[in-house]
């Protein structure tokens, strides 16, 4: 098992990737948000591993700000979905909570990287 599997934080990611993904197949969205999207959902996943097999703590702080950046470019997108009426309030409300919950996780990875 690599180490990156045994992180909590990986395996809530990997949630939240499932999920969006779930989501962009199940509706008709044009095909760059719906490429964004994906890309952004998985970066946040890939990122994640990748900082945790750096050996320096600068190297994995550096992947770690990025996976939290991809966190935030999602929820960026899901709002312009939902003010597009392309997401439903309560389904964004439940990304959203995913996504704090990733965001906050990552802030503290990061911080105690610095």
């Amino acid at each position: 098992m690599f180490d990156f599997e045994k992180l909590d934080i990986y395996r809530k990611a990997k949630s939240f990737n499932s999920n969006v993904r779930t989501f962009i197949n199940s509706v008709n969205l044009d095909p760059t948000t719906k490429d964004q999207l994906r890309r952004a959902s998985l970066s946040i996943v890939l990122n994640i591993a990748e900082g945790s097999g750096r050996f320096s703590k600068a190297d994995r702080r550096n992947f770690y700000v990025i996976s939290r950046s991809s966190v935030f470019e999602c929820v960026a997108i899901l709002d312009v979905m939902k003010d597009e009426s392309v997401l439903n309030e309560q389904a964004y409300l439940a990304y959203y909570s995913q996504a704090d919950e990733l965001s906050r996780m990552l802030y503290a990875m990061i911080k105690n990287l610095g």
